[in-house]
């Protein structure tokens, strides 16, 4: 097996790069590097953990040793070591606080696969600021993944799992990554992120068909909590579009079900966040693969009585 590439073995975490085989000394990577950032506001240096032990010189004192290595660094936020090249790359300012957002993603499972929905509207804040946003990904061929959360950091996902499906296709053995998989990977990548303390402002909804035909659909969190069940939504959706699918979701289902459901889900998430817009995506995936539909819009009605004064009963608005 080949190490696994730079971009996503350090997204997962220490200790979850693989085997780093064919690599030189019997398969040894050789000495890391790691970070030691003093507590007293000193600049952070990189010593070679190898050599604070006994070394090839017949010395336990690492300062003799001619491995040493000691470099002055300037001070940054954080270190990740990449396992490529054994050098601290990485260089970042943890996100505080997420800008251009995407609301509810939904997604009900049905008889011959999944089907997810979601919005195009990026906001800025509280400004519909980009109204052609594509918010449900195709990953390999029998998976897709919805976000919702901060756009910048779904980019930045999309990035490793292009990295992880370009691999696996590279290996060339006819094996695929499964849903459940992607689902597993995903999770890890979060919760290595909340241990970091620089999380992934994202909710993410991974749905997609095993080998054996058996849909699967999860749910990941910013912090690593994860889930599956038949229906899920995220954001806003959680309050409003859940009630729905607990009533008239069905395994079993058909597609044109599914699809009629998801709509009407859709249109109640519209009423009601003033963070949607009515511009959206239908997507599903069966053993067949993944279809992303073009945008649609939905038919409204703002006639009804609590949409025409809608703080009747809340004393003190206007």
């Amino acid at each position: 097996m080949y190490p696994a590439p730079a971009g996503h073995s350090p997204a997962i975490g220490p200790g979850n790069a693989g085997p780093p085989a064919l690599l030189p000394y019997g398969g040894h990577p050789g000495p890391m590097r790691t970070t030691h950032v003093p507590k007293n506001g000193t600049e952070p240096f990189v010593v070679d953990p190898a050599d604070a032990t006994e070394g090839r010189n017949g010395t336990s004192d690492p300062t003799k040793h001619t491995q040493y290595v000691l470099q002055a660094r300037k001070p940054v936020v954080k270190y990740l070591v990449r396992m490529s090249d054994m050098t601290a790359k990485r260089e970042s300012v943890p996100c505080r606080y997420p800008y251009v957002t995407g609301t509810s993603v939904l997604a009900v499972k049905y008889k011959e696969g999944v089907m997810m929905a979601a919005d195009t509207l990026g906001s800025y804040g509280s400004t519909k600021r980009y109204k052609s946003v594509c918010r449900i990904k195709e990953v390999g061929t029998n998976v897709m993944l919805g976000a919702s959360g901060e756009l910048s950091d779904f980019q930045h996902i999309q990035k490793l799992l292009d990295e992880l499906t370009t691999e696996d296709f590279m290996m060339d053995d006819g094996a695929v990554l499964s849903p459940q998989e992607i689902f597993s990977y995903l999770q890890r990548v979060m919760y290595n992120r909340r241990n970091d303390f620089d999380p992934l402002w994202n909710s993410l909804v991974i749905a997609g068909v095993d080998r054996k035909g058996v849909p699967f659909l999860g749910a990941v969190g910013m912090i690593g909590q994860a889930y599956t069940d038949s229906h899920i939504a995220t954001g806003f959706g959680n309050a409003l579009a859940r009630p729905l699918f607990r009533s008239h979701q069905k395994d079993d289902m058909s597609e044109a079900e599914a699809e009629e459901l998801l709509k009407k889900a859709l249109k109640v998430c519209y009423y009601r966040d003033k963070n949607s817009i009515n511009k959206f995506q239908l997507a599903k995936v069966t053993q067949a693969g993944v279809d992303v539909s073009e945008p649609f819009k939905l038919e409204t009605n703002w006639d009804y009585g609590a949409f025409v004064n809608p703080s009747k009963h809340v004393p003190g608005t206007w």
